[in-house]
């Protein structure tokens, strides 16, 4: 700081304290989102449970692998369609860079297809030349539980017509308020989990098996969706607010410092002109 004035100084103290309320604010308005997007996860995590639980029961007991969505209709080419899902803004610290670069290094293993939501991925993905199978949801804020049904529709008629022979997703996943971690998981086609096998299941299905799981699936990846847009909006706002609390931190650090400096620099002011005075008498 040596040779700036006290005024200079003084002025980067106002303008410290500016971003310092403004970061402040963001903190507190992502702390109260957060606390909404905590409480959608809540809801939407039984309803995935239960669904998941009853398409794994049909996936572990039939014998029929000709059912839809078990196997891919047989191409030459490979294609995966993947749903990655990212925020509409940024000031969230590794949030949307994280979960983008995990899809994008698995996308160029192949030949792929992205259904981007939230303006940060529809960005990204535009500027690498990946195809996007559409800009709909471009505001993540925005999207609905109709229009996640709306997407697994969409995607299930696409996998059955063998557009896409893998569906592949990706978001936030939110661990706790300090910690998201970005993941992948595979949509279709369904795969049983590994595990040992266990008694058969005693649960009738009318009017089979196989019509319950053609219907099903579609409610099964819109929840999906749901649940993992629920997830990824509270990583967004956890992060964000962990992000805005540390520019914050930094922001009162600064102050403190650039304090200081002025003090010192007014200090050195009044010596010099008091050693003026002296040496004029």
């Amino acid at each position: 700081m040596a040779g700036v004035s006290t005024k200079e100084i003084k002025t980067r103290i106002r303008s410290m304290e500016s971003t310092k309320q403004i970061t402040k604010a963001m903190e507190m308005v992502a702390a109260s989102k957060l606390r909404h997007a905590q409480a959608q996860i809540a809801y939407s995590r039984p309803y995935f449970r239960m669904i998941y639980g009853v398409i794994q029961d049909i996936v572990e007991t039939t014998q029929d692998q000709r059912l839809p969505y078990l196997t891919p209709v047989k191409k030459a080419a490979h294609k995966t369609a993947y749903v990655v899902i990212a925020g509409d803004r940024g000031l969230a610290g590794g949030y949307n860079s994280n979960v983008l670069k995990l899809c994008y290094g698995e996308m160029r293993e192949g030949e792929c297809a992205v259904l981007p939501i939230g303006k940060k991925a529809v960005d990204f993905f535009t500027a690498r030349g990946v195809q996007l199978l559409n800009e709909n949801y471009a505001e993540a804020e925005h999207v609905s539980v109709s229009d996640c049904f709306t997407m697994a529709r969409a995607l299930c008629k696409a996998f059955r017509a063998g557009e896409y022979d893998e569906i592949r997703l990706g978001y936030s996943n939110f661990v706790s308020v300090l910690s998201q971690t970005p993941a992948t998981m595979k949509l279709l086609p369904l795969e049983p989990e590994a595990k040992e096998k266990t008694a058969k299941s005693d649960i009738l299905y009318e009017p089979n098996s196989g019509e319950v799981f053609e219907n099903i699936i579609p409610e099964y990846i819109g929840g999906v969706i749901y649940g993992a847009l629920c997830e990824s909006r509270a990583s967004e706002q956890a992060a964000r607010r962990s992000a805005m609390d540390t520019a914050t931190q930094n922001a009162e650090d600064m102050i403190a410092d650039l304090s200081l400096k002025y003090n010192q620099a007014r200090q050195a002011a009044i010596t010099q002109e008091i050693t003026e005075i002296v040496a004029g008498t």
